[in-house]
């Protein structure tokens, strides 16, 4: 398939005009061939590893989901193509994909990035809720909440939404990275499920997009940080 095409089918699910304006979406490296790409492999984030899983599998194209913003030299001769803000955004997007795997049928969309739930239920059947999808999960409730009603999602890094999300009503609050002061400061129950866990279960909607044209697997990929028991 033409790599065009490929691109193609990516931007119609999450048109470009949905990234922020410092943003790398899109092409990262168009290599000068005119040769049909037959597999792809989809990843979080690009690393030496996964341009040496991407060889070995002999993959054509590799589509990530974190932008490149610096592109070492040996990653110049493989075919990269991003999707980061703009899949964030979109309609069944990284936050919205976080959102059914949890069963949750119904959201509303708030600003940009957030995306606001009314499902009222316990903090231990919801805390359970995440664990299946997330095993470094952290909680914090500094008012000791034992049930929530509306709850706020943003995939990845969304610690600066909490006051937003508050402010639209919301009693809780599911994201990554969140930060020791930030916190102690909140005024609603924050889940932070972690930024990778967050947003890598986005990659089977794309597979699911491209795996009637090119042939497609997912990279063998963990997140940096290890819990200890």
């Amino acid at each position: 398939m033409d790599k065009k095409e490929i691109s193609k089918i990516i931007e119609n699910f999450a048109p470009l005009n949905l990234a922020e304006e410092w943003d790398a979406s899109g092409w990262v490296v168009k290599t000068k061939d005119n040769k049909d790409i037959k597999k792809v492999i989809l990843c979080l984030t690009v690393t030496d590893k996964i341009i040496k899983q991407a060889i070995l599998q002999k993959c054509d194209m590799i589509i990530s989901h974190h932008p490149l913003f610096f592109v070492p030299f040996e990653y110049k001769t493989m075919n990269i193509y991003c999707a980061h803000t703009n899949l964030d955004k979109t309609k069944g997007g990284t936050t919205d994909t976080l959102i059914n795997l949890l069963d949750i049928s119904e959201s509303t969309s708030i600003g940009e990035f957030l995306r606001i739930s009314n499902y009222r239920i316990s903090i231990k059947d919801f805390t359970e809720k995440l664990s299946r999808i997330s095993n470094n999960l952290r909680i914090v409730n500094n008012k000791n909440v034992k049930e929530i009603s509306k709850i706020a999602f943003c995939s990845g890094s969304g610690s600066e939404f909490i006051q937003q999300a508050f402010e639209y009503g919301a009693d809780a609050f599911v994201t990554g990275d969140i930060k020791f002061h930030t916190a102690v400061e909140s005024p609603i129950v924050l889940f932070d499920i972690g930024h990778f866990e967050s947003e890598v279960i986005v990659l089977e909607n794309l597979k699911r997009l491209l795996e009637n044209e090119v042939t497609v697997i997912l990279a063998d990929e963990k997140s940096p940080f290890k819990t200890i028991y």
